[in-house]
């Protein structure tokens, strides 16, 4: 079974919420801090395959909200939104996770979650 990979940046709230959960629950997972590590464009292309662009874009929090008007107005397809993730990893809606089975989701889900890992 391949492991489950967990990307995001250790101090976000969902984050941490997210791998207590996954600890409590007894399964193992490789975490990817993209503060430090960076975003793997590979991966990166991945996720916008299976997902698209804009569940991945946080609108939301801190970062996407100090960016100007001129840069929060440019996205607006996939490839505008990739470039501003690759340049700015904190507007990536957290965590990404990428399930042993291959699949990709984006956030926090308990009940999803516990559905997927049977």
């Amino acid at each position: 079974m391949t492991a489950i990979t967990l990307y995001g940046i250790p101090n976000c709230d969902t984050v941490k919420r997210a791998r207590a959960w996954l600890a409590d629950h007894g399964i193992a997972v490789t975490f990817h801090d993209y503060k430090k590590a960076g975003v793997p464009e590979p991966r990166l292309d991945a996720w916008l395959q299976a997902l698209g662009w804009e569940p991945l874009v946080n609108r939301q929090g801190t970062t996407w909200r100090k960016l100007d008007d001129a840069t929060k107005d440019g996205v607006h397809d996939a490839a505008s939104a990739r470039a501003l993730m690759l340049q700015q990893p904190s507007v990536i809606k957290r965590p990404v996770v990428e399930w042993a089975n291959g699949q990709v989701t984006v956030g926090f889900q308990p009940d999803d979650w516990s559905a997927r890992l049977g």
